[in-house]
């Protein structure tokens, strides 16, 4: 664990490949299907990068700070669910802001909603007029690489209640509203101080700097052997820091 940003080492961008949309859901799929590697243990290393990074943007210091964790009901929001419970962990005051009910989540994400449920913590279903508490750090887990088309309905007010906070967001693989294989930023799109990307950058990431903010890398366990199926030949990365900040 990093106690600051400071402490974060660095990579340069230009040795890393930027991976696309669709060559990201081939990841995750290689990582199920060929290496045994279970999304609910994709989702923990992410989540708990998340965790680190939060920490790190704050600082090191966490105890009873007020943190507000934007989640969707997809696998990024998981991501950010798991990071809630290791934050809680360590004693800041989390409070979670699902974009849907708590029954529309399903699988891997709704049993992270309910390992957070048996421990107490704040859980709130967004709704129309609603207002974001106040927090010293947003986490961004709204919509992850998959994103087809803009925002809508809850996910997009709390996109806009976010960028409209004066905290700073930290988003979990993209900012959510950003295309992550051309840049296009669609309508709403969060405006990050910094994103924790997954595995490998993905190339849209580069082209909408404003809205990505500091951009940092995490492992998630993915085999460097892995890429290879992608035609890309990938050193282990890692090898200093399970995060590393992206030199631009």
């Amino acid at each position: 664990m990093h106690s600051s940003l400071q402490d974060i080492p660095s990579i340069t961008s230009e040795s890393l490949p930027r991976l696309t949309m669709t060559q990201m859901i081939e990841v995750d799929r290689l990582m199920m299907e060929e290496f045994g590697i279970q999304l609910i243990q994709m989702m923990e290393n992410a989540g708990r990068n998340l965790a680190d990074m939060a920490q790190a943007m704050l600082d090191g210091e966490i105890l009873d700070r007020p943190l507000l964790v934007l989640a969707g009901r997809g696998n990024n929001g998981g991501g950010g669910l798991v990071a809630a419970r290791h934050l809680a962990n360590r004693g800041a005051e989390v409070q979670v802001v699902l974009a849907r009910a708590i029954e529309q989540f399903q699988d891997a994400p709704a049993h992270q909603l309910d390992i957070l449920l048996a421990m107490g913590v704040s859980i709130m279903e967004a709704g129309d007029g609603w207002e974001l508490p106040s927090a010293d750090l947003i986490i961004d887990a709204l919509i992850g690489y998959g994103l087809v088309d803009h925002p809508r309905g809850t996910t997009a007010s709390l996109i806009q209640l976010a960028n409209s906070h004066p905290a700073p967001i930290l988003s979990l693989d993209a900012p959510s509203g950003l295309n992550v294989t051309t840049g296009q930023q669609c309508h709403p799109c969060i405006q990050a101080d910094a994103t924790l990307t997954l595995a490998l950058p993905k190339a849209g990431l580069f082209a909408s700097p404003d809205v990505v903010g500091e951009l940092y890398l995490a492992d998630i366990s993915a085999p460097p052997i892995l890429f290879e199926a992608l035609d890309i030949t990938l050193p282990p990365i890692f090898t200093s820091s399970p995060i590393l900040r992206i030199a631009l």
